[in-house]
């Protein structure tokens, strides 16, 4: 069967970075967000977000993920329309993206990697610090997340057809919605 406890376990079994696990929960988040605002499969969308990068600690090349993971993905049972979404957000895979899942899923991937990083630079390491227009501000600042492709979540957003600000504004909802999970709720003055 195939539920999130399920995807969640597998998730561990691959994963042991916590911030590779916090990444796929945000990505998880914003898809779920999505596929509310759609219409569309909350729990396929949300699976597909927590499992995109499930391969990527123990197979981390352009020649071993997503591969690795979706055959892991399809031995186990999961189906292709999720098992295409995962291929299709790495560039280098030949998958298209194409349906309405696959772009979201490209869209958001990035983007909440930069969010995490603009959260954890505020004062109170806090997601509720975090506002579209200066997300957008340190895009511009190269040195920062520079591991962070800019191009990936400009050209996320217009494939998925949404405004880029709405979108960052959109994904950092989403994210809110989970921060005590991703570490992000922010910081007591005594922890400081």
């Amino acid at each position: 069967m195939i539920d999130r406890a399920s995807a969640w376990n597998l998730m561990c079994e691959y994963t042991q970075s916590e911030s590779l696990r916090k990444h796929m929960l945000a990505v998880e988040a914003c898809m779920r967000a999505y596929a509310r605002k759609y219409g569309e499969d909350e729990e396929k969308w949300a699976i597909t977000g927590l499992l995109h990068d499930f391969d990527y600690e123990k197979y981390p090349t352009q020649q071993e993920h997503p591969f690795v993971g979706n055959k892991v993905l399809e031995e186990r049972g999961y189906p292709e329309e999720i098992r295409r979404a995962i291929l299709s957000h790495a560039d280098y895979s030949g998958v298209k993206r194409e349906s309405k899942m696959e772009k979201t899923l490209y869209a958001c991937d990035e983007l909440a990697g930069f969010i995490t990083a603009s959260a954890l630079v505020k004062p109170n390491k806090s997601l509720a610090e975090v506002e579209a227009k200066s997300v957008r501000k340190k895009m511009k600042d190269k040195a920062f997340a520079r591991s962070v492709n800019r191009d990936d979540i400009i050209n996320g957003a217009a494939d998925l057809g949404v405004d880029l600000e709405e979108h960052i504004a959109f994904c950092i909802e989403a994210m809110k919605a989970i921060a005590g999970e991703l570490g992000l709720a922010g910081t007591s003055p005594a922890q400081q």
